[in-house]
Protein backbone atom coordinates (compact mmCIF):
# COMPACT_ATOMS: atom_id res chain seq x y z
CA UNK A 1 0.00 0.00 0.00
CA UNK A 2 1.40 3.32 -0.80
CA UNK A 3 0.91 5.96 1.79
CA UNK A 4 -1.32 8.78 0.45
CA UNK A 5 0.56 12.08 0.00
CA UNK A 6 -0.12 14.93 3.18
CA UNK A 7 -0.94 18.19 2.75
CA UNK A 8 -0.03 20.44 4.37
CA UNK A 9 -2.77 23.05 6.20
CA UNK A 10 -2.29 26.53 4.59
CA UNK A 11 -0.34 29.08 6.94
CA UNK A 12 -2.87 31.18 8.71
CA UNK A 13 -2.28 35.15 7.94
CA UNK A 14 -0.87 36.52 10.97
CA UNK A 15 -3.77 38.63 12.69
CA UNK A 16 -3.41 42.29 12.57
CA UNK A 17 -2.19 44.10 15.98
CA UNK A 18 -4.99 45.25 17.38
CA UNK A 19 -3.09 47.38 20.06
CA UNK A 20 -2.87 50.42 18.12
CA UNK A 21 -7.07 50.55 17.11
CA UNK A 22 -7.74 49.73 21.14
CA UNK A 23 -5.80 52.53 21.88
CA UNK A 24 -6.90 54.96 19.37
CA UNK A 25 -10.42 53.79 20.48
CA UNK A 26 -9.69 54.69 23.87
CA UNK A 27 -8.20 58.16 23.25
CA UNK A 28 -11.43 58.72 20.96
CA UNK A 29 -13.78 57.73 23.99
CA UNK A 30 -12.03 60.36 25.88
CA UNK A 31 -12.14 63.20 23.53
CA UNK A 32 -15.48 62.82 22.86
CA UNK A 33 -16.90 62.40 26.80
CA UNK A 34 -14.97 65.63 27.35
CA UNK A 35 -16.10 67.67 24.69
CA UNK A 36 -19.48 66.61 25.67
CA UNK A 37 -19.20 67.50 29.23
CA UNK A 38 -17.58 70.79 29.20
CA UNK A 39 -20.51 71.76 26.73
CA UNK A 40 -22.75 70.80 28.95
CA UNK A 41 -20.62 72.35 31.63
CA UNK A 42 -20.50 75.83 29.18
CA UNK A 43 -24.69 75.66 28.71
CA UNK A 44 -25.42 75.34 32.00
CA UNK A 45 -25.55 78.83 33.44
CA UNK A 46 -25.81 78.32 37.00
CA UNK A 47 -22.98 76.00 36.86
CA UNK A 48 -20.61 78.79 35.61
CA UNK A 49 -22.36 81.57 37.29
CA UNK A 50 -21.29 79.40 40.95
CA UNK A 51 -18.17 77.95 39.72
CA UNK A 52 -16.30 81.28 38.16
CA UNK A 53 -18.70 84.36 38.79
CA UNK A 54 -19.52 83.67 42.68
CA UNK A 55 -16.32 83.07 43.93
CA UNK A 56 -14.69 85.80 41.62
CA UNK A 57 -17.86 88.14 43.47
CA UNK A 58 -15.58 87.14 46.61
CA UNK A 59 -12.45 88.56 45.85
CA UNK A 60 -13.74 91.53 43.79
CA UNK A 61 -16.23 92.09 47.33
CA UNK A 62 -13.05 91.68 49.75
CA UNK A 63 -10.69 93.21 47.73
CA UNK A 64 -12.46 96.14 46.85
CA UNK A 65 -13.44 96.62 50.88
CA UNK A 66 -9.93 95.95 52.36
CA UNK A 67 -8.03 98.29 50.02
CA UNK A 68 -7.32 100.39 51.64
CA UNK A 69 -7.21 98.29 55.22
CA UNK A 70 -3.84 99.35 57.46
CA UNK A 71 -2.96 99.15 61.03
CA UNK A 72 -6.15 99.00 63.53
CA UNK A 73 -7.02 102.85 64.29
CA UNK A 74 -8.47 103.12 67.82
CA UNK A 75 -10.99 105.36 69.44
CA UNK A 76 -10.19 106.79 73.44
CA UNK A 77 -11.94 109.19 75.68
CA UNK A 78 -9.52 110.97 77.95
CA UNK A 79 -11.39 112.33 81.34
CA UNK A 80 -9.78 114.66 82.46
CA UNK A 81 -6.13 115.71 82.82
CA UNK A 82 -3.42 112.90 81.81
CA UNK A 83 -0.10 114.45 81.83
CA UNK A 84 1.62 111.55 79.72
CA UNK A 85 -1.09 112.25 76.94
CA UNK A 86 -1.28 116.39 77.63
CA UNK A 87 3.16 116.14 76.85
CA UNK A 88 2.85 114.68 73.79
CA UNK A 89 2.99 118.03 71.19
CA UNK A 90 4.23 119.00 67.52
CA UNK A 91 5.12 116.10 65.21
CA UNK A 92 5.04 113.14 68.34
CA UNK A 93 1.24 114.66 68.85
CA UNK A 94 0.30 113.94 65.01
CA UNK A 95 2.17 110.81 65.15
CA UNK A 96 0.06 109.41 67.74
CA UNK A 97 -3.51 110.80 66.58
CA UNK A 98 -2.59 108.83 63.22
CA UNK A 99 -3.14 105.55 65.44
CA UNK A 100 -5.67 107.53 67.77
CA UNK A 101 -8.51 109.86 67.73
CA UNK A 102 -8.38 110.72 71.58
CA UNK A 103 -11.46 112.94 72.35
CA UNK A 104 -12.01 114.73 76.13
CA UNK A 105 -14.73 114.64 78.19
CA UNK A 106 -15.23 114.59 82.50
CA UNK A 107 -17.81 112.23 83.21
CA UNK A 108 -16.01 108.98 83.84
CA UNK A 109 -19.41 106.80 83.98
CA UNK A 110 -20.22 107.82 80.21
CA UNK A 111 -17.15 106.95 78.89
CA UNK A 112 -17.38 104.03 80.48
CA UNK A 113 -20.54 102.86 79.22
CA UNK A 114 -19.34 103.67 75.86
CA UNK A 115 -16.52 101.40 76.13
CA UNK A 116 -18.84 98.66 77.29
CA UNK A 117 -21.53 99.22 74.15
CA UNK A 118 -18.52 99.64 71.34
CA UNK A 119 -18.88 103.33 70.96
CA UNK A 120 -15.25 103.87 72.34
CA UNK A 121 -12.19 101.54 72.35
CA UNK A 122 -10.88 102.89 75.46
CA UNK A 123 -11.42 105.34 78.18
CA UNK A 124 -8.06 106.64 79.92
CA UNK A 125 -7.71 108.68 83.22
CA UNK A 126 -4.80 109.69 85.73
CA UNK A 127 -5.15 107.85 88.82
CA UNK A 128 -3.27 108.35 91.91
CA UNK A 129 1.05 108.94 91.79
CA UNK A 130 0.54 110.06 88.38
CA UNK A 131 -0.35 106.49 87.40
CA UNK A 132 -2.10 106.21 84.33
CA UNK A 133 -5.69 103.96 84.29
CA UNK A 134 -6.52 102.18 80.59
CA UNK A 135 -10.12 100.48 80.45
CA UNK A 136 -11.06 99.00 77.52
CA UNK A 137 -13.52 95.90 76.55
CA UNK A 138 -12.35 92.56 75.29
CA UNK A 139 -14.99 92.19 73.09
CA UNK A 140 -12.37 93.30 70.39
CA UNK A 141 -9.15 92.28 71.20
CA UNK A 142 -6.84 93.98 68.49
CA UNK A 143 -7.97 96.93 69.19
CA UNK A 144 -7.88 97.11 72.75
CA UNK A 145 -4.62 95.12 72.43
CA UNK A 146 -3.16 98.33 69.91
CA UNK A 147 -4.61 100.72 72.69
CA UNK A 148 -2.48 99.11 75.47
CA UNK A 149 0.63 99.11 73.22
CA UNK A 150 0.31 102.27 72.42
CA UNK A 151 -0.59 104.05 75.78
CA UNK A 152 2.27 101.57 77.19
CA UNK A 153 4.84 103.38 74.92
CA UNK A 154 3.68 107.04 75.75
CA UNK A 155 4.08 106.44 79.11
CA UNK A 156 7.66 105.12 78.52
CA UNK A 157 8.95 107.95 76.81
CA UNK A 158 7.63 110.05 79.25
CA UNK A 159 9.03 108.20 82.09
CA UNK A 160 12.72 108.31 79.82
CA UNK A 161 12.38 112.30 79.18
CA UNK A 162 11.74 112.67 82.94
CA UNK A 163 14.99 110.77 83.81
CA UNK A 164 16.68 112.09 81.05
CA UNK A 165 18.64 108.99 80.84
CA UNK A 166 18.61 107.06 77.70
CA UNK A 167 17.26 103.72 77.58
CA UNK A 168 19.17 100.49 78.52
CA UNK A 169 17.43 98.48 75.31
CA UNK A 170 16.02 99.99 72.44
CA UNK A 171 13.36 97.99 70.13
CA UNK A 172 13.18 98.27 66.28
CA UNK A 173 10.53 96.57 65.03
CA UNK A 174 9.45 96.27 61.16
CA UNK A 175 7.10 93.67 59.18
CA UNK A 176 9.03 90.94 57.16
CA UNK A 177 7.11 91.91 54.08
CA UNK A 178 7.88 94.87 51.65
CA UNK A 179 5.95 97.83 52.56
CA UNK A 180 3.69 98.10 49.63
CA UNK A 181 1.85 94.62 50.50
CA UNK A 182 -1.90 94.60 50.52
CA UNK A 183 -4.67 92.68 51.64
CA UNK A 184 -5.38 91.05 48.56
CA UNK A 185 -2.10 89.24 48.70
CA UNK A 186 -3.85 86.76 51.16
CA UNK A 187 -7.49 87.06 50.18
CA UNK A 188 -6.67 85.53 46.67
CA UNK A 189 -4.95 82.44 48.21
CA UNK A 190 -7.49 82.05 50.13
CA UNK A 191 -10.54 82.73 47.99
CA UNK A 192 -8.81 80.72 45.30
CA UNK A 193 -8.30 77.50 47.50
CA UNK A 194 -12.13 77.48 48.57
CA UNK A 195 -13.64 78.46 44.87
CA UNK A 196 -11.15 75.32 43.91
CA UNK A 197 -12.60 73.50 46.16
CA UNK A 198 -16.27 74.10 45.90
CA UNK A 199 -16.10 73.25 42.41
CA UNK A 200 -14.38 69.99 42.43
CA UNK A 201 -16.86 68.99 45.48
CA UNK A 202 -19.60 69.83 44.25
CA UNK A 203 -19.25 69.12 40.09
CA UNK A 204 -18.18 65.42 41.53
CA UNK A 205 -20.93 64.78 43.77
CA UNK A 206 -23.74 66.31 41.55
CA UNK A 207 -22.72 64.90 38.39
CA UNK A 208 -22.44 61.21 39.69
CA UNK A 209 -26.30 61.41 41.00
CA UNK A 210 -27.32 63.56 38.49
CA UNK A 211 -25.72 60.23 35.58
CA UNK A 212 -27.34 57.76 38.44
CA UNK A 213 -30.78 58.94 38.55
CA UNK A 214 -30.66 59.85 34.71
CA UNK A 215 -29.47 56.18 33.27
CA UNK A 216 -26.23 57.56 32.19
CA UNK A 217 -24.18 55.46 34.39
CA UNK A 218 -26.16 52.37 33.21
CA UNK A 219 -25.83 52.74 29.49
CA UNK A 220 -22.12 54.14 29.37
CA UNK A 221 -21.70 50.91 31.43
CA UNK A 222 -23.02 48.92 28.55
CA UNK A 223 -21.15 50.88 25.88
CA UNK A 224 -18.26 49.86 24.75
CA UNK A 225 -16.05 52.49 26.63
CA UNK A 226 -14.03 51.99 29.59
CA UNK A 227 -14.19 52.73 32.96
CA UNK A 228 -10.86 54.87 32.89
CA UNK A 229 -11.85 57.06 29.56
CA UNK A 230 -14.87 58.27 32.02
CA UNK A 231 -13.29 59.04 35.23
CA UNK A 232 -9.99 60.80 33.14
CA UNK A 233 -12.25 63.04 30.94
CA UNK A 234 -14.50 63.91 34.42
CA UNK A 235 -11.06 64.63 36.31
CA UNK A 236 -9.65 66.32 33.05
CA UNK A 237 -12.86 68.70 32.51
CA UNK A 238 -12.90 69.23 36.76
CA UNK A 239 -9.48 70.08 36.34
CA UNK A 240 -9.43 72.64 33.56
CA UNK A 241 -12.34 74.23 35.20
CA UNK A 242 -9.99 74.63 38.63
CA UNK A 243 -7.15 76.39 35.60
CA UNK A 244 -9.75 78.45 34.26
CA UNK A 245 -10.75 79.39 37.98
CA UNK A 246 -6.69 80.61 39.19
CA UNK A 247 -6.50 82.36 35.57
CA UNK A 248 -9.25 84.14 36.16
CA UNK A 249 -8.45 85.31 39.42
CA UNK A 250 -5.04 85.91 39.50
CA UNK A 251 -6.45 87.72 35.90
CA UNK A 252 -8.45 90.60 38.31
CA UNK A 253 -5.89 90.09 41.38
CA UNK A 254 -3.24 91.42 39.68
CA UNK A 255 -4.85 94.51 38.01
CA UNK A 256 -4.20 97.92 38.96
CA UNK A 257 -6.63 98.60 41.29
CA UNK A 258 -6.27 94.95 43.58
CA UNK A 259 -2.56 95.36 43.26
CA UNK A 260 -1.56 91.57 43.96
CA UNK A 261 2.01 91.16 43.34
CA UNK A 262 3.37 87.89 42.41
CA UNK A 263 6.18 86.36 44.32
CA UNK A 264 8.98 83.43 44.56
CA UNK A 265 7.54 80.69 42.02
CA UNK A 266 4.32 81.95 42.06
CA UNK A 267 3.89 79.11 38.66
CA UNK A 268 3.87 76.47 40.98
CA UNK A 269 -0.03 77.61 42.42
CA UNK A 270 -0.46 75.26 39.10
CA UNK A 271 0.54 71.76 40.26
CA UNK A 272 -0.70 72.55 43.57
CA UNK A 273 -4.48 73.26 41.58
CA UNK A 274 -4.10 70.59 39.74
CA UNK A 275 -3.48 67.98 42.82
CA UNK A 276 -6.27 69.52 44.66
CA UNK A 277 -8.67 69.35 42.47
CA UNK A 278 -8.01 65.72 42.67
CA UNK A 279 -8.16 65.42 46.24
CA UNK A 280 -11.33 67.71 46.64
CA UNK A 281 -12.86 65.99 43.69
CA UNK A 282 -12.82 62.30 45.94
CA UNK A 283 -14.87 64.45 48.36
CA UNK A 284 -17.10 64.79 45.65
CA UNK A 285 -17.37 61.14 44.48
CA UNK A 286 -17.79 60.15 48.31
CA UNK A 287 -20.73 62.51 48.67
CA UNK A 288 -21.82 61.45 45.34
CA UNK A 289 -21.56 57.78 46.03
CA UNK A 290 -23.46 58.01 49.25
CA UNK A 291 -26.50 60.25 48.29
CA UNK A 292 -29.19 59.18 46.16
CA UNK A 293 -30.60 62.04 44.89
CA UNK A 294 -29.16 65.45 44.06
CA UNK A 295 -30.78 67.59 46.67
CA UNK A 296 -28.77 65.26 49.18
CA UNK A 297 -25.56 65.70 47.62
CA UNK A 298 -25.60 68.83 47.69
CA UNK A 299 -26.61 68.95 50.99
CA UNK A 300 -23.46 66.59 52.39
CA UNK A 301 -21.53 68.68 50.54
CA UNK A 302 -22.46 72.06 51.95
CA UNK A 303 -21.74 70.14 54.82
CA UNK A 304 -18.40 69.38 53.88
CA UNK A 305 -17.26 72.19 52.44
CA UNK A 306 -18.50 75.69 54.22
CA UNK A 307 -17.02 74.60 58.01
CA UNK A 308 -13.85 73.15 56.01
CA UNK A 309 -13.32 76.53 54.36
CA UNK A 310 -14.15 78.81 57.65
CA UNK A 311 -11.42 76.38 59.72
CA UNK A 312 -9.16 76.48 56.99
CA UNK A 313 -8.04 80.59 56.49
CA UNK A 314 -10.04 80.69 53.41
CA UNK A 315 -11.95 83.75 54.70
CA UNK A 316 -10.06 84.97 58.14
CA UNK A 317 -6.73 83.75 59.91
CA UNK A 318 -7.24 80.99 61.98
CA UNK A 319 -4.67 81.93 64.49
CA UNK A 320 -7.40 83.45 67.02
CA UNK A 321 -8.72 79.73 67.15
CA UNK A 322 -8.68 77.49 70.40
CA UNK A 323 -5.58 74.82 70.49
CA UNK A 324 -8.35 71.83 69.69
CA UNK A 325 -9.91 73.72 66.31
CA UNK A 326 -6.75 74.28 65.40
CA UNK A 327 -5.65 70.33 65.31
CA UNK A 328 -8.80 70.01 63.90
CA UNK A 329 -7.88 72.40 60.92
CA UNK A 330 -4.48 71.33 60.52
CA UNK A 331 -6.44 68.10 59.20
CA UNK A 332 -8.27 69.37 56.48
CA UNK A 333 -6.55 69.36 53.46
CA UNK A 334 -7.99 72.79 52.34
CA UNK A 335 -5.56 74.29 55.15
CA UNK A 336 -2.56 73.04 53.60
CA UNK A 337 -3.87 73.93 50.19
CA UNK A 338 -4.31 77.61 51.51
CA UNK A 339 -1.03 77.40 53.24
CA UNK A 340 0.97 76.37 50.49
CA UNK A 341 -0.88 78.96 47.56
CA UNK A 342 0.15 81.66 50.48
CA UNK A 343 3.54 80.63 50.45
CA UNK A 344 3.87 80.46 46.54
CA UNK A 345 2.00 82.88 45.56
CA UNK A 346 3.00 86.25 48.09
CA UNK A 347 5.94 85.18 50.82
CA UNK A 348 8.27 84.21 48.53
CA UNK A 349 7.88 80.63 48.61
CA UNK A 350 9.68 78.04 46.43
CA UNK A 351 9.34 74.10 45.18
CA UNK A 352 9.68 72.59 48.89
CA UNK A 353 7.18 74.85 50.42
CA UNK A 354 4.14 73.41 47.40
CA UNK A 355 5.83 69.92 46.94
CA UNK A 356 4.52 68.03 50.74
CA UNK A 357 1.25 69.42 50.20
CA UNK A 358 0.86 68.26 46.77
CA UNK A 359 2.42 64.74 48.10
CA UNK A 360 -0.16 64.88 50.93
CA UNK A 361 -3.60 65.77 48.37
CA UNK A 362 -2.83 63.00 46.39
CA UNK A 363 -2.49 60.57 48.98
CA UNK A 364 -5.74 61.55 50.73
CA UNK A 365 -7.44 61.79 46.90
CA UNK A 366 -6.12 57.95 46.84
CA UNK A 367 -7.75 57.02 50.46
CA UNK A 368 -10.96 58.78 49.60
CA UNK A 369 -11.14 57.36 46.42
CA UNK A 370 -11.15 53.55 47.37
CA UNK A 371 -13.31 54.59 50.17
CA UNK A 372 -15.83 55.55 47.57
CA UNK A 373 -14.65 52.56 45.22
CA UNK A 374 -16.53 50.29 47.68
CA UNK A 375 -19.69 52.28 47.85
CA UNK A 376 -19.81 52.87 44.20
CA UNK A 377 -23.18 51.65 42.61
CA UNK A 378 -23.79 52.00 38.81
CA UNK A 379 -27.96 52.09 39.40
CA UNK A 380 -29.80 52.85 42.06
Amino acid sequence: MTAEPTTAAPAQAPAPDSAPEAEHERVSAFASLSRVMIVAFVRDRSALFFVLLFPLMFLMLFGTLLKGASSPHAKVEQVGAVRVLDSVQGEARAGLEQVLTITKGDDEAAALEKVRKGDLDAMIKEGPDGKVVVRYSAADQVRSGSVQGIVNSVVQQANQAATGKPPAFVMESSQVEDGSLKPIQFLTPGLLGWAVATGAVFGAALTLVGWRQKKVLRRLRLAPVSAGSIISSRVAVSVLTALTQTAVFLAVATTPFFGLKLTGDWWLIVPLVVCATVAFMSIGLLAGSIAKTEEAANGISQIIVLPMSFLSGSFFPTDGMPGWLKAISEALPLRHLVDASQSVLSRGGGVMDALPTMGGLLLFAAVLTGISWKLFRWED
